[in-house]
């Protein structure tokens, strides 16, 4: 709900809450800052879209006590003062759950007090590095278990996220801020008609950490496995030191939510064992189904990573990712897959055309090979003609030189007389 024109929180409190004196210097730390029925208020702590905590001493019991008003006053929507004494009728007794005091109003201001723990909370431990895998563990179980917790007394928490979760001096988280809580059914579901789950252009939880059904408004899948969800975000967000989604609105955020896959944590964060990666991202899966169907079963998941037993999950392929991609994204992986089949018929007939090309020009390349030898076993025949024509010329020159010689040396020599006489006689 937007602030109206000329609204001051601050003076709509003022109804209901006594302001120290104006003038006065501002009082030391842990001093009184103005009074509020049975408590004074000591110390803001924290502000969030719907309220704002003080640290307060409740007079009538002496102890120090954390105090939750809504931000709007008395102008708060009925819808706001729903969700927000949901969180006081939310109250569990779990030693890592914060429990609630006390529920009331003063002239319209509605608020509750709350056990006061004195610790940072987890979006504030993570702020500067991102939390050793064994520690970082050991916290989401702890959550995890006390989330069991709620689940089985029928209360889904639906605003899990980090900066709801303190630290108390001894290193235990506890689980705060039920503001968006909601009674499960007999069926482990929120009942259909709850108007809780989206306001016109609000959504309610923080977007980074809210699972793609309670972002979309689904509100028939919200059940136990949303919260799982959460518990897997803060898991990754404890691990890397930022969100699974994170973007510049909050629009273009709850898109990356329905849409994208988180990037693998070990992606951020090299030093983040495998298996604690895939119980992560099973917590993040887009599909309720997918997930560990209960708080428990994740608890029960981070004790054997813990043991240094195997896990029950297993990673998810590259070849599954893309088909769950497709399933959520019909239209655009139809669009892709036209392109593809396009692109690949245009490589298969370039690839076609290619080899009739080589194949063509092997065969010229072999007709001319088979030419050239004909020409060169015709160049052969020639010169073995033209060396026969001369050896043949050369043996009946030697030839004629022969016969010359015998009709020139042999037959014209002189005979001798008396052997030429005898012959006559004869």
């Amino acid at each position: 709900m937007g602030t109206p024109p000329g609204f001051c929180p601050r003076c709509e409190m003022a109804g209901a809450i006594e302001l120290a004196p104006h003038g006065e210097p501002a009082p030391a730390p842990g001093k009184t800052l103005r009074y509020f029925g049975d408590y004074e208020l000591l110390e803001e702590i924290a502000r969030g879209g719907m309220g704002i905590v003080y640290k307060a001493r409740q007079v009538s019991l002496n102890r120090i006590v954390a105090v939750k008003m809504i931000l709007a006053g008395r102008l708060a929507s009925p819808d706001e003062v729903r969700r927000f004494r949901a969180a006081a009728a939310a109250s569990l007794q779990h030693p890592n759950i914060v429990p609630i005091h006390e529920v009331g109003d003063q002239e319209g201001q509605h608020y509750f007090s709350m056990e006061f723990v004195d610790g940072p909370n987890l979006a504030q431990v993570v702020r500067e590095n991102p939390l050793p895998a064994t520690r970082a563990t050991r916290y989401v179980k702890t959550i995890a278990e006390a989330i069991q917790f709620a689940h089985e007394r029928g209360v889904l928490h639906r605003d899990l996220k980090p900066s709801n979760v303190l630290l108390d001096p001894f290193d235990q988280p506890r689980v705060t801020d039920f503001g968006l809580a909601k009674q499960l059914t007999s069926d482990s579901q929120p009942s259909t008609s709850d108007p809780q789950l989206t306001l016109t252009g609000q959504v309610l939880g923080a977007p980074s950490f809210v699972p793609p059904e309670q972002a979309a408004g689904r509100k028939e899948d919200v059940g136990p496995h949303s919260d799982v969800y959460a518990l897997g975000a803060i898991l990754y967000h404890l691990l890397t030191g930022r969100p699974p989604f994170a973007a510049e609105t909050l629009q273009a955020t709850l898109v990356q939510v329905l849409n994208n896959e988180p990037a693998p944590p070990r992606a951020l964060n090299a030093t983040i064992p495998h298996d604690l990666e895939t119980i992560c991202l099973k917590c993040l899966e887009k599909d309720p189904q997918r997930r560990y169907r209960t708080a428990k079963e994740l608890a029960e998941e981070l004790g054997r990573f813990q043991r240094g037993e195997p896990i029950h999950a297993r990673p998810v392929g590259q070849m599954e990712k893309t088909w769950r991609w497709c399933g959520r994204n019909p239209a655009l992986a139809g669009a892709l897959a036209t392109a593809v089949l396009l692109l690949v018929a245009g490589i298969i007939a370039s690839t076609w055309q290619a080899r009739r090309a080589r194949t063509a020009e092997h065969e010229q390349a072999l007709l001319r090979q088979r030419a050239e030898e004909t020409l060169g076993q015709m160049e052969l025949q020639r010169d073995r003609a033209v060396k026969a024509e001369k050896q043949a010329t050369a043996n009946a020159e030697e030839t004629r030189a022969v016969l010359q010689f015998i009709k020139d040396k042999v037959l014209a020599a002189p005979r001798p007389e008396g052997r030429a006489g005898g012959l006559e006689s004869v």
